[in-house]
């Protein structure tokens, strides 16, 4: 039986996870902005919480984790190399490593880029993804921390996961991100009729942070930077993927 997830809205943009096994009860978040939204979803679904999972240590991912455990008794997990700048962890995890909700296990894959230390949750019976800020609906993560060849190495790891994966992203940066799609691959015409969904769903009052790996790899210039039309548009045809992955980043840092 698949997992139950409820996307969370918190912040000003940021979203949380719930995740839960029917079968056991047992309920994961995936990262903690703020720890009411987070209860009041609990309270809703009738969902008992017993694991966190945390992708990396910025505050607007982790700002709740700690009042969320008190008040739960929930369990900690998250990556062993952020160990230092976490909450104290009770699982500390890394690439492979298996966190089991229930019947099914998620996969921890390591994603450096935005920061060092971020790791992403891979639920493949469920074919879901949590990957925070590395690969965001229609954009990535700003380069906090790592280099351009890391993010893209982090990005090439999850274009790999199966095209129906759901990609579950930390911010709703739909619109900036579109816009900047837009303006470096106009003539991409998926990129085209998904902007004009979103404004459907947000008409709708649709999560605006999560789509699936196949639309990412259609409408995401990040994850087109492979793509020769792409490269001559911008004069870059003798590029690498990773190369032009970096034109792009950069590009979009003064959009």
């Amino acid at each position: 039986m698949a997992l139950e997830m409820m996307a969370v809205p918190c912040l000003r943009d940021n979203y949380a996870y719930l995740l839960h096994d029917p079968e056991t009860g047992r309920t994961a978040v995936i990262d903690v902005p703020d720890t009411a939204p987070v209860h009041d979803a609990l309270e809703q679904r009738g969902w008992r919480l017993t694991d966190i999972l945390i992708t990396h240590h910025h505050d607007d991912h982790v700002g709740g984790v700690m009042r969320l455990c008190e008040d739960t008794g929930a369990a900690i997990w998250g990556a062993r190399a952020d160990a230092h700048r976490l909450p104290p962890l009770d699982h500390a995890l890394s690439e492979g490593d298996r966190v089991a909700i229930g019947s099914e296990a998620g996969v921890v894959l390591d994603v450096p880029g935005h920061t060092i230390g971020h790791i992403a949750f891979h639920f493949p019976d469920s074919r879901l993804a949590f990957t925070a800020d590395s690969l965001m609906v229609c954009g990535c993560g700003r380069l906090f921390e790592g280099t351009p060849a890391q993010m893209w190495s982090s990005l090439c790891k999850l274009m790999a996961l199966p095209e129906e994966t759901l990609i579950c992203s930390g911010h709703d940066y739909t619109e900036g991100n579109a816009a900047f799609a837009r303006s470096v691959d106009p003539d991409n015409q998926a990129l085209a009729e998904r902007m004009d969904q979103m404004v459907s769903d947000r008409a709708a009052g649709r999560p605006m942070a999560t789509a699936t790996i196949a639309l990412e790899k259609a409408t995401n210039p990040f994850l087109r930077a492979g793509d020769t039309t792409l490269k001559r548009r911008h004069g870059l045809v003798g590029a690498s993927d990773g190369e032009m992955f970096a034109y792009l980043r950069a590009l979009k840092d003064t959009f």
